[in-house]
């Protein structure tokens, strides 16, 4: 068993040696690109994102018809949804579901410049590597990095959409009709913060949808500085 461990140990140590060899053979300031050139391409994959797949977003049904990112009912809110099936309210339930996803649709097409402003200010302190890193991983990279900002500044925009689009009254009455049914127990959700955080994850996986294609397609890379930087990535 020892051996085995240590057979597996000489082999992780290894595959980081060879990513490391990898990355130290990547141009340094004075070369063809520098660390600055790296970021400024990884900036440019996840503003396409933004611009390619966040849009998609804000359309109608841009959540609801979208499996990758359609918000479902926490579970607190599927015992609401099961309960009102049970007396003849699907409708209200089903409606219930859509005014949710149509409040991250709204709030989306409002927030769209905080997602590019965050894009704007990341600073890659190791683009090399996030470069040569997994096929998300320069969104994974941005969503550590803003996700509490983000959350703190369309916290707020979800809260006025849910008004704009009529969700807080929706759910107000199936709240209602809801604790009404004898011997349930009755709730009282914070659907703003639930919605917020759906909401920013459906933001980060179409963004990595983007990165992912661009790694992948030659094609996608729009712009000389993303073909320049994604070469490199191919050359591995």
């Amino acid at each position: 068993m020892k051996k085995i461990v240590a057979v597996a140990f000489v082999v992780l140590l290894t595959g980081c040696a060879e990513l490391q060899k990898v990355v130290n053979q990547l141009p340094q300031g004075g070369g063809v690109l520098s660390q600055q050139q790296i970021g400024n391409g990884l900036r440019q994959a996840l503003d396409n994102g933004i611009k390619h797949q966040v849009t998609k977003l804000t359309a109608k049904d841009g959540f609801y018809r979208n499996e990758l990112v359609k918000i479902i009912l926490p579970k607190e809110l599927q015992a609401v949804d099961k309960g009102l099936r049970k007396i003849g309210l699907s409708n209200l339930a089903n409606e219930g579901l859509k005014a949710i996803n149509r409040t991250a649709e709204d709030a989306v097409k409002t927030a769209t410049p905080i997602f590019v402003n965050a894009v704007k200010e990341i600073s890659f302190n190791d683009a090399k590597n996030i470069l040569l890193g997994q096929q998300n991983a320069a969104t994974s990279y941005l969503q550590g990095k803003t996700n509490t900002a983000l959350y703190n500044q369309f916290n707020p925009v979800i809260k006025k959409s849910f008004a704009k689009v009529g969700a807080d009254k929706i759910w107000s009455n199936l709240i209602n009709k809801y604790n009404s049914i004898p011997f349930v127990k009755r709730v009282n959700p914070d659907l703003t913060d639930y919605v917020t955080g759906e909401a920013l994850k459906g933001v980060f996986t179409m963004i990595a949808v983007e990165e992912k294609g661009i790694r992948e397609k030659v094609g996608l890379r729009n712009t000389t500085l993303l073909k320049k930087v994604f070469a490199l990535q191919d050359k591995f």
